[in-house]
């Protein structure tokens, strides 16, 4: 079978099978993860178990995740570029308007799945957070 002849909802079933093979690879807790230091080898960490009740809460969160990292490239991208006198001031209200909203969007779409604009931050272990911090 070729992707041309799938139907149209097999996508979705391979982005939520792709989706739950990878939050197994994922520790659940902190406490999971054994300290470098800790005596003996490290501890595989635990597996989290791919609920089919909330497999689309978790997919939306990591989209949203990918979609507010984005933004705020975005956002930084812009600023460099009016800090450097690139735009027109037209081109820097219109990109100020449409970073406001994207925001007002994101901040809705958090709030219709029960989200938190915190809760997008990953904690990516000694490196820190994904998002940097909110201002």
């Amino acid at each position: 079978m070729t992707a041309g002849d799938r139907r149209p909802g097999s996508r979705f079933d391979d982005v939520a099978d792709a989706a739950a093979r990878a939050f197994r690879l994922l520790p659940t807790t902190p406490q999971d993860i054994r300290p470098p230091s800790g005596p003996g080898p490290p501890r595989p960490a635990h597996r989290v178990s791919a609920d089919p009740d909330t497999v689309e809460r978790d997919l939306i969160k990591l989209v949203l995740t990918l979609v507010e990292l984005l933004r705020q490239l975005m956002e930084r991208q812009a600023l460099q570029r009016v800090d450097a006198g690139d735009l027109t001031e037209e081109q820097e209200e219109r990109l100020g308007a449409t970073l406001m909203i994207l925001h007002d969007r994101m901040v809705e779409l958090c709030a219709r799945y029960d989200l938190t604009m915190q809760d997008l931050n990953l904690d990516l272990g000694p490196l820190g957070t994904l998002l940097p911090p909110a201002e």
